[in-house]
Formats: C-alpha cells, structure tokens, sequence
C-alpha cells in the first residue's frame, strides 16, 4: 500500500488586530500511513507563517498533543495578509527508524586515513569508535581535550606515518522495504501539508488602548522574524543594516575575527571576502574545501581567519598537521575586545550517538569559560544548525530531525554564558527561499548582519 501522510486543518479564514506576541493557535490533526487517523504523536512539523509580497516570515511553535492532533502557535508581528505554511519533515515511525540507526550504525558514514614511510603506504578505516576485529588500533585521543579517535593499524606501519584524514564514504541499504517507505520525497519526507480550508490570517492595525498580548513562558515567542526581506531580532541586540564595503569595514577595523567549525561556518568567511575588497585572501594553499584561511585588510587593520573543526569532519583529505581541535584552538587565543570568535559545529555529527557530540562542546564550552575569564572582553558568536534539503541518502545521515536535536543540546549547552546565538534555524525556517545546508545569499547577508551588529550595534550602513 502506498504510504502517506495526511493532515487536516480545522480552521478558517481569521481576522486579528496586531498587537505584541499576540498568537494564533492552529490545530491539526495526522493521519498513519494506511489513512487512519493516528491516537499517538511523534511526527516532525515544521512551520511558519508567512507574506512573500512583503517578503515577510516568521516560524512557528509545534505543540504535540500525543494523540495525534497538533497545535501551532504563531506570533502575529506585521500588518496584513500571513499564509500559514506546515510541512511534515518525518513520520514518528520514520524518527523511529532515524534513532535506531544512530544506535547500531554509528559507523554509517566511515573515515580513512593514509599511512606513507618511503614508498609504504597503506590506508585504514577510522572512526570515533570501530567495530572489534582482530587488527590491533592506532589511538589518536587528544591529550588535551579527551576527544577520541581511532584508526586500524596498519599491516606494515606504524602508528606515528598517519598524513592526512578523509571522509572514506557510507554504507548502503540500511532500510528494509517497509521503513524506506517512511522516507518518500513528495508523499512523507519534507513535504508540504496542503489545508482543505483557507490558511491565512489577516492581521489589521491595532486599535488606540487595545489591550497587548504576550506570549507565556510554555509558548516564547520567535528569535526574530523577516519584514522587507531583512531579519528583525526579537530581544537582544538589534540588527543594523551593513549593506556597503565601507560600512563593514568600519565596522571590523582594528578586529580579529576568528571563525571555527564547519562549512556553514566557511560560508561567512566567502562572503566577508567577496564584501570587502579591501580584505585579500593571503595563499595558504590549502584545499578549498577544507582550509585554513586567512585574510588581511592592512589599511583597516583587520584579520579574518577559519579553520575547520577536528574529525569527525566529512571533508576531502586534510593533512594531519592540520587536524585542530576547536578547544585546542581557543586556547592559544590572546583575546580581548578586538577579537571575535565565531563557533559553528553541528553538522558533522549527525550520525553519531549525542553522547559523542555532547562530549565535543563541553571540551569547546571550557575553552570558552576559560577565554572569557582571561580575556572578558572577547566576543563570541555561536551559529546554531540550519535546515536542509533531504534526499532518502541525507536523511539517514543528516536528517533536519539530527540537527534540531543537536541544535537544542547546542543551546543548553552555552545558556548562561556571555556568547551570543545566530539563530540559523529559524532564520532558514522563516524565509521562503527552499531550504540548503549551505543557506543561500540573501539569509546568509542577513546572519552576516547579525554578525556584524554583536560587533558593532547601531552602527549599520
């Protein structure tokens, strides 16, 4: 039978006046795979609303009654017409089958390693954790850090002839026929709930001693939203407009700002250098893909810099000598007041128990509590993970179900700390471009935006 997933809206046409938070709760209810209407929860909604004519979004909350049925709570924050949007990322028996395999597959997505003395060479699998055979390991934990990784031993090398790191490849068929039937692009993998009524609320302006709504604590509201195409925080710093060379480079004159992570992070990078032409990219020749980088602006006295994080990154071959850790890294960081730190790790972690991504924060977040004791006035920024687009192959290994779970470790982890958060999942959700790993141009401006307005508040241009 084919699979599918249904969703029936229980609402009308609405007519609200704007106020602050003032919500609007959607209910809903899910069907299983056969039709039938569902008596328990777990399904994976995303949602937003959102006016593409005032280039306008913002997401929404998912409350799942455990029985199948679904509210959404909205915060109504522009004058006008909203169209409600839902969309079902997974089945709960779909996240059931994502959980299983990051139990007994960790291995999904392997790693290599070249060992070369003279002209021996040999290659080995790698991983956080292998598999028991009788083939002796090679054990790379950081001393510093006690983040583990491990490779096979080579036949006829040793331990201390490893050059480089690389993504080796993933395994295949590691769905029955039953649950690759959970995963179907365009019936119950990422795909859009259309309503069988209207699905829009027009918000009018509100009325002289009209009486404002906020939001409670079991429904907070949104990070921010977009109007006219451009984000708006909500709460925190405000977001300034930094849309010529000049202003940007005003703004980081006299700054170091060093970014680590992976190559959602990279992208911040790309585009502060093609923004600024004053900032050239000084040859390293190191892989595009992998780095590090570094760019200089002499006359304005500013230092950009990335690097990639340490295995288990998913990257092209990375020489060894350049394997860092990110804790290693912050470290060795002078800090102060002209220094900007920028963190980006989630990604590459997605198939792995959440024990093994908790571990590599705590180490980052003692880094972090270490540089800000000795240097308080150093700026961290912490980029959240994005949604994506999914194919059958990058849901069973990144699935946007992996990276909100991360996403939410990530965020207890660094709650309470003096570091800042680039919301990029809701600033992804909340646009009406199709989701990428790689955010396109327009939300990566906005995050650079962000980005520049912790560095320089009111200071846009």
């Amino acid at each position: 039978m084919k699979a599918k997933a249904c969703l029936r809206r229980e609402y009308g046409a609405i007519f609200l006046f704007l106020a602050v938070f003032v919500l609007i709760c959607v209910r809903r209810h899910m069907d299983d795979l056969e039709g039938r209407p569902k008596k328990s929860g777990g399904d994976f909604l995303l949602v937003r609303l959102h006016n593409r004519k005032l280039e306008a979004g913002v997401a929404g909350k998912v409350v799942d009654h455990l029985n199948g049925s679904y509210s959404t709570v909205f915060s109504l924050l522009w004058e006008g017409d909203a169209q409600v949007e839902v969309t079902l990322v997974h089945p709960g028996e779909a996240i059931s089958v994502l959980n299983r395999l990051n139990r007994e597959q960790p291995d999904r997505i392997y790693f290599k390693s070249l060992f070369r003395s003279g002209s021996l060479s040999e290659t080995t699998l790698c991983n956080v954790c292998l598999r028991p055979t009788q083939q002796p390991l090679c054990n790379y934990t950081d001393l510093r850090t006690g983040e583990p990784w491990f490779c096979y031993k080579p036949k006829n090398l040793s331990c201390d002839t490893r050059i480089n790191h690389y993504m080796g490849g993933y395994k295949q068929n590691l769905l029955n026929a039953n649950e690759e039937k959970l995963f179907q692009s365009g019936v119950n993998l990422k795909v859009y709930i259309q309503a069988s009524g209207p699905a829009s609320v027009t918000v009018l302006p509100q009325k002289e001693g009209q009486l404002k709504v906020k939001s409670s604590t079991a429904t907070s509201g949104p990070s921010g939203y977009y109007y006219q195409g451009v984000w708006r925080a909500l709460g925190g710093t405000t977001v300034c407009k930094f849309n010529t060379a000049s202003a940007i480079s005003q703004c980081l004159k006299g700054k170091a700002v060093h970014m680590y992570g992976d190559s959602t992070v990279r992208q911040w990078f790309e585009f502060l250098n093609a923004a600024l032409p004053g900032l050239k990219e000084f040859d390293l020749h190191s892989p595009k893909q992998t780095g590090p980088y570094i760019s200089l602006d002499y006359a304005n006295n500013i230092l950009v810099t990335f690097r990639c994080h340490s295995p288990p990154i998913r990257f092209a071959s990375i020489p060894t000598r350049e394997l860092r850790y990110i804790a290693n890294e912050l470290d060795g960081l002078k800090g102060g007041s002209n220094t900007v730190v920028v963190l980006g790790i989630w990604s590459h972690f997605s198939t792995f128990p959440m024990e093994v991504y908790i571990r590599r924060l705590q180490s980052i977040r003692r880094a972090v509590v270490r540089l800000l004791d000795t240097a308080p006035g150093t700026l961290v920024i912490i980029r959240t993970a994005n949604p994506k687009a999914l194919t059958l192959y990058e849901t069973i290994s990144n699935s946007d179900w992996y990276s909100l779970q991360r996403d939410k470790v990530l965020r207890a982890m660094f709650k309470g700390l003096n570091v800042h958060l680039n919301d990029a999942w809701e600033m992804t959700l909340a646009h009406h471009l199709p989701h990428n790993l790689h955010p396109p141009p327009p939300i990566i401006k906005n995050m650079v935006n962000h980005l520049l307005s912790y560095i320089c508040p009111q200071n846009g241009g």
